[in-house]
């Protein structure tokens, strides 16, 4: 058979299959994230039946995809939220750096996989999936509560870790000395702060510049431009993820409300073929040896964002249930986590780190939405308990707290929205 029709056929047949698979997840009301992941599994190597012609087209199509997903996420905020971000939430954000890299770095060391491969654990078992958590707060109509700037001001400082990170990373991967290790953070810092300082001082300048009255012309500039700054730090050894994200934080207002419905169905495409690239290149054989591992890392990393959540929504004076639904809020792995994973694996850092690594993800991608659905009516009784009402009344009277740190009355109204939450809790936490 001609290699071009092959080629149409196998994709064809893959592009089909995300379709069905994505479906059912809208259905099951889940990711499809792990979904999309089993479905590389099968085409991969050690496969139902592995792709033999379009792997390599899937593989710059995988490329396309992080490239799109970081412009979008970077789209979502712009320079000066980040910066008064990290002025009001550097301390809870350091707490999920510690609570949350660590445990992937301390199974790396203690399995002998060396520290290059600690590092790579440390960044998979960090970030939290900034996709599907945004999609948890919207489909769960948590977005006006009072935790959720606090949900997001984390992922914003977990994306801005990211940007010194994954040049650490890139340089360790690529075997270069201390020195040149420490320009290429160098590098990153500099590039991060140029590019926010442009942002917060010229950012109407490139705005007018991408600017334009038709969608088409528009989607050009700013997927042709996310591209040359992404290939410009690929260049300069920072990631070509940081550079698009960056590009994304440069744009603000209307255009990038406007560049983010551009460019949704782009980005979804290319994200779903970039998780079963990752998928491709792991085997599934692989995977059932560490399968216990990747559980108990699991079951600690749902711990360490539970803590995470509930310290970072204490601190901003919200109540018990409002501290739990960040912290479940912040449980779900994905795309940066795959793509650490994706980056540790292509460099040859140990065998078996991509196989744990899609296990973890797999479980926590399927597992976070999920427990957000089942735990929202234990989280309501939480704050019925918490008021003196329901089946689990006071035994013993306290000092009433100031109105500012009451939980939410118990109204009828639908579970998991706002309509249940008192004024205080449903309005936006200051700043």
């Amino acid at each position: 058979m001609h290699h071009t029709a092959v080629l149409f056929l196998e994709l064809g047949a893959v592009l089909l299959g995300l379709g069905v698979l994505g479906a059912f997840a809208l259905r099951a009301g889940i990711s499809p994230i792990p979904l999309y992941l089993i479905a590389g599994l099968a085409f991969g190597q050690g496969g139902l039946v592995p792709l033999a012609t379009s792997a390599d087209f899937i593989q710059i199509g995988a490329e396309i995809g992080v490239i799109l997903l970081l412009l979008t996420l970077g789209l979502e905020y712009n320079a000066s939220e980040l910066v008064t971000s990290l002025k009001g939430n550097a301390r809870a954000g350091i707490v999920d750096f510690v609570l949350n890299a660590a445990p992937g770095a301390i199974v790396a060391l203690l399995l002998g996989w060396g520290p290059v491969a600690a590092v790579a654990m440390a960044g998979v078992t960090y970030a939290t999936s900034s996709g599907i958590t945004a999609k948890v707060l919207s489909d769960l109509g948590w977005i006006g509560n009072r935790e959720t700037p606090v949900v997001l001001s984390l992922l914003v400082f977990e994306d801005l870790t990211m940007a010194i990170y994954l040049p650490v990373l890139t340089a360790l991967l690529a075997g270069v000395s201390f020195a040149a290790g420490a320009g290429t953070v160098a590098i990153a810092l500099a590039t991060v702060t140029v590019v926010l300082v442009a942002a917060l001082k010229f950012g109407r300048y490139i705005e007018a510049f991408v600017s334009s009255p038709n969608s088409e012309v528009l989607l050009l500039k700013i997927v042709g431009l996310a591209m040359l700054v992404a290939g410009i730090a690929q260049q300069l050894q920072v990631s070509a993820a940081v550079g698009a994200f960056l590009v994304g934080i440069a744009l603000s207002g209307e255009l990038a409300h406007e560049a983010q419905e551009l460019l949704s169905p782009l980005r979804d495409l290319f994200a779903a073929v970039f998780f079963v690239f990752f998928g491709l290149s792991t085997d599934p054989a692989k995977i059932l040896p560490v399968a216990g591992l990747a559980v108990l890392l699991a079951v600690i990393g749902i711990a360490t964002k539970l803590g995470t959540g509930y310290y970072a929504a204490r601190r901003a004076g919200i109540g018990r249930s409002g501290r739990a639904r960040a912290g479940i809020a912040l449980v779900p792995r994905g795309e940066f986590n795959i793509v650490i994973a994706g980056l540790a694996v292509t460099a040859g850092a140990h065998p078996d780190l991509g196989p744990l690594a899609a296990g973890y993800v797999l479980i926590l991608a399927a597992f976070g939405p999920l427990a957000a659905r089942l735990l929202q009516p234990l989280i309501t009784a939480l704050a019925d308990h918490q008021d003196g009402h329901g089946p689990f009344r006071r035994l013993r009277p306290r000092l009433p707290r100031p109105r500012s740190e009451r939980e939410p009355d118990s109204k009828p109204g639908k579970p998991g929205t706002h309509e249940d939450l008192s004024p205080e809790d449903s309005r936006p936490a200051p700043g």
